[in-house]
Order: C-alpha cells, then structure tokens, then sequence
C-alpha cells in the first residue's frame, strides 16, 4: 500500500526552521497520533526515476526498535527531572537527542543549556543499550537490499544515533557485510536539519536530487525535504501514522520495505 503526496515538482525545498514551525503546529493540532492507515493507498513508486542512492533510518526503519527507543528516553526524562508522556515523547522519536531533550524541558517549563541536554542524551544512549538486547529487522530489510544491490545502487546508513548505540541494530540485520554508516558524531547539527543526509550523500559519492531517503518519522521526512531528496515514510516500525509523515514532507508513504524492493525488482 503506498500513499503518495503532491508530485515532485510541488514539493519545495523550504528552510529548517521553516519546516520546524510548520511541525511543531502540526504536531499542537493534535493530529500526530498513533494509528495505522487500514485501506488502500492508490498507485505506485513509479514516478520517481530510479535513484543513484538510497539512505536509510535505523531505528523504526530498518529494525523494529522504536518502543525500546522511547522506554530509554522515559527513564532517562525521568531521571534527569522531566517526566513525560509517552504520547508527548512519540512524536519527538528521530528528533536529534539533545534537541529532544531541549523540547522536552521546554515544553514542561524548565529550559535546559547545552551541557544538560548532552547529558541527558548520553544518559537516555545508555539506557538504550542496555534495553536493546534482540532488536527484530523489520519486514523486507533483506530483501530490499539485494534489490538494491543487483542494480548497483549505492546505499547507507544515515541516523541520529550515536555510533555507540547502533552496533547491535546493525548486526540484527543479518546482512553479509557492514553498510557504511554516517551516524549523528559526524555532523554538528543532525536532524531535522539535512547536515547528516548532504554528508552520507557526498560519502556516496551522489547528488542529494538522486537520492532516496527511507525513514519513519516526521523529522526524517523533514531532513530530506530540506537535502532535497525524495522522501519516504514507512510506517511498519515508526510511532506516527500516514498523515503525520505526508504532512512533514514525505513524497510516498509505504508500509513495509517490501513495497520499495517490489517497485525495484519491477524495473
């Protein structure tokens, strides 16, 4: 089932903080919930030519680790003196983690500085690690990859994470050798700005309009849209729906990666 959003023509590039405001709104809407799209989403990937690179998101993306994600920012918020909701946190998931940490203390009235948000990050990593002990690849990750690969298509990693933390998702994958990885450590501002996707681009060696990116969350749809790139949403792992992906910029929206190894293997 694939949802598409406007064609790519119409899908501009606006700023960061653009893209921040108009988030930030559309989560105080209150249409950023948990649900799943049950019917189905009309036609197809086709579109969009074949990309020269496709980046992925890890977590809720390629292996099924989002509610342990959001159990380690709970105990971390909440050890660090910011409880919190989990349909507060939800949609905050991919956000990069101090500036998560900041719109959390913001939001409970208790602005924190720099230092503090670093150390409620490394906590909430900690914890994480921790929790993380079977992460589950999330359905056709492997098989999306040998599609890619048959065509010669060059692929990564790009994720908020901190390089620490993704080792063990990574192996969860099962795949016969590492992909490269270009974690939050290499950039100075990670997501929702594009530093992480126009950095994991030029590693490939591709032009950011060439490249797919694949993620589950607002702020990934966010990130490519300000690369330029085509974004798109999957839903099986992520902690928001359809509509709050489209909304955030996503050019299709698809269930599972299966769909995406389907429009490859069909060209």
């Amino acid at each position: 089932m694939v949802q598409l959003a406007a064609e790519p023509a119409e899908i501009g590039f606006p700023r960061p903080a653009d893209r921040w405001n108009e988030r930030r709104a559309f989560q105080d809407s209150g249409r950023c919930k948990q649900t799943r799209y049950r019917s189905p989403m009309p036609s197809d990937l086709d579109r969009f030519p074949l990309p020269a690179a496709v980046l992925f998101d890890l977590d809720g993306t390629l292996v099924d680790t989002v509610e342990t994600r959001i159990a380690a920012w709970l105990k971390a918020l909440d050890e660090a003196g910011l409880p919190t909701s989990r349909e507060q946190l939800a949609p905050l998931i991919g956000l990069d983690g101090k500036r998560l940490a900041k719109e959390v203390a913001a939001i409970a009235g208790v602005p924190i500085d720099e230092a503090r948000a670093e150390e409620i990050d490394h906590l909430s990593g900690e914890i994480y690690e921790r929790l993380n002990r079977s992460p589950m690849p999330l359905p056709g990750v492997r098989r999306l990859v040998d599609a890619i690969e048959a065509r010669d298509i060059r692929w990564a990693i790009a994720t908020s994470s901190r390089k620490a933390q993704v080792a063990t998702s990574v192996a969860a994958l099962g795949l016969a050798a590492e992909p490269m990885i270009v974690d939050a450590s290499h950039v100075k501002h990670a997501k929702p700005e594009p530093d992480l996707l126009l950095l994991a681009a030029r590693e490939l060696g591709v032009e950011p309009a060439r490249c797919w990116y694949v993620g589950d969350s607002t702020w990934d749809m966010v990130s490519a849209v300000a690369a330029g790139m085509v974004a798109i949403g999957v839903t099986a792992g992520s902690a928001v729906d359809s509509v709050a992906l489209i909304g955030a910029g996503a050019a299709a929206v698809i269930e599972t990666l299966d769909e995406l190894a389907e429009e490859l293997d069909s060209r």
